[in-house]
């Protein structure tokens, strides 16, 4: 739809140039799926040029502009089998066409929050940490580091002459809520670095939803780690995501009991596209069927 209220677009942009009424520019699929009366300004941030996928000796690193289509497309690094695994799954997942697969961008599917995002489980099942940009002199949020949200990795102050600020979050801790994040008024997500270690291995992916091709209701995938452990992510469920970790693979029972005490009765998402009991029914399923694939 035409944002009407837009005067003015800077392309490309770049941190510290965020102003009231500003509004970060990826792919736009959210940013113009409504109206978005408080937004005078885009700031273009696919015009920046950004690598959409990184090997690097950490593991890869994953563009906030990076499109689903780039992450459909990646061949890069057979040897991370976990990724590709996931990543072909989860963009599966997308209520899309393919036309929108190659405007969509990870960062905004991400920042967007919704609990269906299948960008999110993807980054979050493999660990993945935002990088996050802000303003030299941020007026909004936590003024230390140690005051803001959990998870949050202390900030790095910048080059000292007015360069942007770089803290980072995990992913699991990035979306707060439906449709929120830790995100404060002129930061902008940079990057989704998703470590070597999580890269590997064996994983088990479901996916449910009220009718065929529908939004996800429920979306969860499972990991098992080097070490013999097993990582197991809900999201679509809840509103947001929730990640357990267990030093080895769990019996069904102590499974679901650990799920039962991690997600709170106010944490099933409720709309149109499923009811809560419903939600929280096909993840006991689900995760119950994802330890079985695993285990055999």
């Amino acid at each position: 739809m035409d944002l009407h209220t837009v005067v003015e677009v800077v392309s490309p942009a770049r941190p510290g140039q965020w102003r009231r009424g500003d509004a970060w520019l990826g792919g736009g699929t959210a940013l113009f799926g409504e109206p978005q009366p408080g937004v005078t300004r885009l700031l273009d941030l696919a015009a920046s040029g950004w690598t959409p996928i990184t090997v690097r000796d950490e593991g890869l690193e994953i563009a906030a502009t990076c499109t689903v289509a780039d992450v459909t497309r990646f061949a890069g690094a057979p040897e991370f089998t976990a990724f590709h695994g996931l990543a072909t799954a989860c963009c599966r997942a997308f209520l899309a066409s393919f036309k929108i697969w190659n405007v969509a961008t990870v960062g905004g599917n991400l920042c967007a929050a919704l609990p269906a995002g299948p960008m999110i489980a993807l980054t979050a099942a493999l660990d993945g940490e935002c990088l996050i940009l802000g303003p030299a002199d941020p007026t909004d949020g936590p003024a230390d580091p140690a005051d803001g949200p959990a998870g949050e990795i202390p900030a790095d102050p910048g080059d000292g002459d007015g360069g942007p600020v770089e803290r980072r979050v995990r992913v699991v801790d990035f979306v707060t809520g439906d449709g929120s994040t830790v995100l404060r008024d002129g930061e902008m997500l940079r990057s989704v670095t998703l470590p070597r270690a999580s890269l590997t291995g064996l994983t088990a992916y479901r996916q449910g939803s009220l009718f065929t091709h529908g939004r996800s209701a429920a979306l969860l995938a499972g990991r098992l780690t080097q070490a013999g452990g097993f990582v197991l992510t809900v999201t679509a469920s809840t509103v947001r995501p929730y990640q357990l970790r267990f030093p080895e693979l769990p019996d069904e029972r102590h499974l679901l009991d650990e799920l039962a005490a991690a997600i709170p009765d106010d944490a099933w998402t409720d709309d149109v596209h499923g009811l809560p009991a419903w939600r929280a029914h096909l993840t006991r399923t689900f995760a119950a069927e994802i330890r079985q694939e695993l285990a055999a």
